[in-house]
């Protein structure tokens, strides 16, 4: 039987480079996978937790989902659909709530970290809490376990998600027989922190992002921007230690890589590696850029993908749902 691998898609903000190279790319790498059963979801009713403005949501729903297909995500070969249109979902998540204890959301991430926040504010501990947010892992405990996932690929700060996931399913199979696969999450290790324009983290927190669709001119003006030492041209540069190589080899083939590296070690300006970034990503960034643009501008063609994508995913979740329901008692 083949693995499942499911990645769920959350509608945060724009896309900017390091959401690429961090999740993006090597999400996309594992659909070209054999012997597995890709499922990519975007996780609209995620949002609801923080995006609260009707008109935003909808637009970055959309973004997001042309974003992945402008990227290369075949929805031929993969399942891509809408949480949303997923009813089975909420369902599940509401049978799984029943099996939950308040002491495991307790201890999710999300929540502690807003508590300690108000403690140290002198708040009440739950200001600022709504239901969704408290209740936001069981959500996603309902979207891994509802296609019986085996692998979900996250960043470190998501794999507390997929643990509680596993805690609910053992739970679950253990009041009810065994319904449920035990999900294991996966952390793409080879990635390093993605450097921003100051040399730190990419991240929007910190404002230094490259958005990953800007115009050209503004591509190129951001690149203009990141930081780098004082060592002047015609001296020696370690690659290992500059941003400015660590996006270039994201973007270039092996080969530009490694005559990038060569032109480091002959004392390339920091002028001249600038623009030689700016070169490989904006001609990585062309295509996708102009499909990201038609798709915007053609929304029901999105919808027509992510409901075709929702019809594939409703029939297995419909299996699921069967011998759950079956498993509970339900008449």
């Amino acid at each position: 039987m083949d693995r499942v691998i499911l990645t769920g898609i959350k509608p945060t903000g724009e896309v900017h480079v390091g959401n690429y190279i961090g999740a993006i790319k090597p999400a996309l790498q594992l659909a070209e996978q054999s012997q597995s059963s890709a499922l990519y979801f975007i996780a609209d009713y995620h949002g609801l937790t923080f995006l609260q403005d009707a008109k935003e949501f909808s637009r970055l729903s959309y973004s997001i989902a042309a974003t992945w297909l402008a990227l290369g995500l075949n929805p031929e070969q993969v399942t891509f659909y809408r949480q949303s249109d997923i009813p089975d979902v909420f369902e599940l998540a509401w049978i799984l709530s029943c099996v939950t204890s308040k002491g495991l959301m307790n201890r999710a991430h999300a929540y502690k970290a807003i508590v300690d926040r108000n403690d140290e504010s002198g708040l009440d501990k739950d200001t600022g809490v709504n239901m969704g947010l408290f209740t936001y892992p069981i959500l996603m405990a309902a979207d891994i376990l509802l296609f019986q996932s085996n692998q979900v690929p996250v960043g470190k700060d998501q794999i507390q998600h997929v643990e509680i996931a596993r805690d609910i399913a053992e739970e679950f199979n253990k009041k009810f027989g065994d319904t449920f696969t035990l999900p294991s999450y996966s952390v793409e290790k080879e990635i390093a922190v993605i450097p921003g324009l100051d040399g730190r983290k990419m991240s929007k927190s910190y404002n230094n992002t490259i958005p990953l669709f800007d115009s050209p001119n503004n591509l190129q003006k951001k690149i203009s921007k990141i930081k780098t030492d004082s060592i002047p041209p015609g001296e020696p540069k370690d690659p290992a230690t500059s941003s400015i190589f660590s996006l270039y080899r994201q973007f270039a083939m092996p080969e530009q890589t490694e005559e990038m590296r060569k032109k480091y070690m002959e004392g390339i300006s920091w002028g001249e590696a600038k623009r030689e970034l700016y070169e490989v990503m904006n001609s990585f960034l062309e295509g996708p850029r102009r499909k990201y643009d038609e798709l915007m501008a053609d929304r029901q063609n999105i919808d027509r993908i992510l409901y075709e994508g929702a019809r594939k995913a409703r029939a297995q979740a419909a299996l699921t749902m069967e011998l759950v329901r079956n498993r509970i008692g339900r008449c």
